[in-house]
């Protein structure tokens, strides 16, 4: 079974939740396997206070962190997950079975704290919420009947985490991931160094915006890599700030300030 300190480092956040009775059976589902923290980003007001008065989760609704975006909620997490149907839609991110992926998260949690992400009710995750996440879990269902209730779907996940398995045991901790909080910083200081280049165009800055933050946690990046490669930019950002500087100090003539 999974380790009590590695449950406190698991943290479902469920993004703009809409419906009371699907919040409260999520938090029981927490309640039921042992887990206790939850984030919510955006909820609707209504809906979220209704559920903290669910039967059996009440405690733990009450707990619950409010958030008002997915960066924040994740900022200090080292694993951030999405769920997500694949359906007819194209995924930009890796995809785990439900198996495969519920154990890569329980190997994670042996050194680092691990954001379980679930959509609303009515579009799930949206690009720019998994543009956040390492990779998506998926839970292997029929064809005609891909979508899962947001309470069934958290309650099928935490089983599967919770359950005791031998292709589970866990390895020797390793060198810390860079928590999402320091990937967010590198990835605006790598876009800031792609415009002052050039490289952005305009037209597609959204898009770029979002490939650059699903390479840069592709690269699966430990806490000391992101921050000797967060140095390097730095470094760049300030000679190409420079440049520019000089570049637009000069006259129309091009004379330097320091030959006028």
């Amino acid at each position: 079974m999974i380790e009590s300190a590695e449950r406190d480092r698991l943290i479902i956040v469920l993004v703009a939740p809409r419906n009371p009775l699907n919040i409260g059976a999520a938090a029981r589902a927490m309640s039921n396997f042992g887990f206790s923290r939850l984030r919510v980003v955006n909820p609707y007001e209504v809906a979220f206070r209704e559920a903290r008065s669910a039967v059996g989760a009440a405690e733990l609704l009450q707990r619950a962190e409010e958030f008002g975006s997915v960066a924040d909620a994740v900022a200090d997490c080292g694993l951030v997950v999405g769920t997500a149907g694949v359906g007819a839609r194209e995924p930009q991110h890796p995809v785990r079975r439900l198996e495969l992926g519920a154990r890569l998260i329980r190997r994670a949690l042996a050194r680092t704290q691990v954001a379980l992400l679930f959509g609303s009710e009515k579009f799930g995750l949206t690009n720019e919420d998994l543009s956040y996440c390492h990779w998506i879990l998926h839970i292997p269902t029929q064809a005609e009947h891909e979508s899962m209730n947001l309470g069934q779907a958290v309650a099928v996940c935490l089983w599967e985490l919770a359950r005791e398995a031998r292709a589970a045991r866990r390895r020797s901790a390793g060198p810390r991931p860079a928590s999402s909080d320091d990937l967010e910083r590198l990835t605006s200081l790598l876009l800031e160094a792609l415009e002052l280049s050039g490289y952005v165009n305009p037209l597609t800055a959204a898009s770029t915006r979002l490939k650059t933050r699903r390479l840069v946690r592709r690269l699966a990046l430990k806490e000391r890599d992101a921050m000797v490669l967060t140095g390097m930019l730095r470094q760049i950002l300030w000679k190409l700030r420079g440049e520019q500087a000089y570049v637009q100090d000069r006259d129309p003539a091009g004379t330097p300030p320091s030959s006028r």
